[in-house]
């Protein structure tokens, strides 16, 4: 059974920085793609940034130069690094990964940016 657990997240203030960390475990195969979405209220889930295992990375438009996205294929974790936060960034955060044809995901953290 694959587990996904998501650490980090919580209250920041507009242009500070957060870190999001995501540990999968209980997979019997490599872990493909692995990544981190979001979703605010009354609004769809989306892409945030994505990374495979040989670390090619992509970025949604309205995150790129503040994310970083990195993983640990050793360990099976994958981080994302929040800087220049901004009150539209506020959402709960989902980690994301793929392994094989099927696709999991975290129970969410959330990440308010407020002041």
């Amino acid at each position: 059974q694959v587990q996904l657990v998501e650490s980090g997240g919580g209250l920041v203030q507009p242009g500070g920085s957060l870190g999001l960390s995501c540990a999968a475990s209980g997979s019997r195969f490599s872990i493909n793609a692995m990544g981190w979405y979001r979703q605010a209220p009354g609004k769809q889930r989306e892409l945030v940034a994505r990374i495979t295992p040989g670390g090619f990375t992509t970025y949604a438009d309205s995150v790129k130069g503040r994310f970083t996205i990195s993983r640990d294929n050793a360990k099976n974790t994958v981080e994302l690094q929040m800087t220049s936060l901004k009150p539209e960034d506020t959402a709960v955060y989902y980690c994301q990964v793929f392994i094989t044809t099927r696709t999991y995901w975290g129970q969410g953290t959330q990440v308010t940016v407020s002041s």
